[in-house]
Order: structure tokens, then C-alpha cells, then sequence
């Protein structure tokens, strides 16, 4: 797995047009690139990181950072992870959620939160089987600006 910089936009892009048409998200490719390019350029918001082969990467994981009272301090959450369907079943997911896991939490933060689409119970038990518990005390809301 390693950090993505400027020269790892097409290769992320293609695997992020891959994974947004498989879970019915429209984004055109301006604004994908867009919404990309500056986590790439070192945005202190979030980061990308391509896993598999430098050449034909298999995946992408791409998380957020905010800050929690409740957890204590800076708080991260994926955002994204994509991995090829020809490799899925292979671990390859979970070793990459749990190195990030393991380095962000030494790089301080609190807690790790992700959102899982309720009509998808494979991803959710996915990451129930990677340490994630749902809360039942809280809902994601949202509201586009």
C-alpha cells in the first residue's frame, strides 16, 4: 500500500470510476478527478493510497480526518475502499483496512469510522469481521451544500 501523490491520478481515477459505477454513484470524471487531485497534492483533509502492484494496482483506500470530542481528538473515516472483483475473497480488503487502522492509530487518532449501505449485508459483515460495530445510538444524516 503506498500514499498516492499527483502521478497516481489516472491509475486512481480508473479504479475510482470502477467502484462508483458499481455502487450506482453518478459523478462525471471532471468531478471525480476533481474531488481527487487534492488529496493527491498533500490536502491535509484526507488521503489516497493505491495497494497491489505499483503498475496495476488492485485496490484503493481513500480517508477523511476530522476532529471528535466524544472520541478525544482527531478522528479519521474511510471514505472509500475499492477492490478489483477479479480479486476479491483474498484478504487483500482486509489487510488494507487493518494497515491503515494500525497507522493511524499511531499516528494518534482516536477512532476510525466508515458508513456501509444498508442494502449491501456482505460489506457490512465485512467490516463487522474487521473490528467495526454498528452504533445503535446514532444515524448518519447528511445534507449536500
Amino acid at each position: 500500500m503506498h500514499l498516492c501523490g499527483p502521478d497516481d491520478l489516472d491509475r486512481l481515477a480508473g479504479l475510482a470510476t470502477q467502484f462508483h459505477a458499481e455502487m450506482g454513484r453518478d459523478l462525471t470524471d471532471e468531478a471525480r478527478r476533481a474531488a481527487l487531485a487534492p488529496l493527491l497534492a498533500g490536502s491535509p483533509h484526507g488521503a489516497a493510497y493505491l495497494f497491489g502492484p505499483a503498475r496495476a494496482p488492485t485496490g484503493y483506500l481513500v480517508v477523511s480526518f476530522g476532529w471528535s470530542v466524544e472520541f478525544g481528538g482527531l478522528e479519521a473515516r474511510i471514505d472509500e475502499l475499492f477492490v478489483r472483483e477479479k480479486v476479491r475473497g483474498r484478504g487483500i480488503g482486509s489487510e488494507a483496512v487493518n494497515a491503515m487502522s494500525r497507522a493511524l492509530a499511531g499516528a494518534g487518532v482516536m477512532a476510525l469510522h466508515l458508513e456501509v449501505d444498508a442494502g449491501r449485508p456482505g460489506i457490512r459483515k465485512f467490516y463487522q469481521q474487521a473490528g467495526f460495530v454498528p452504533r445503535s445510538d446514532a444515524a448518519l444524516m447528511s445534507r449536500a451544500l
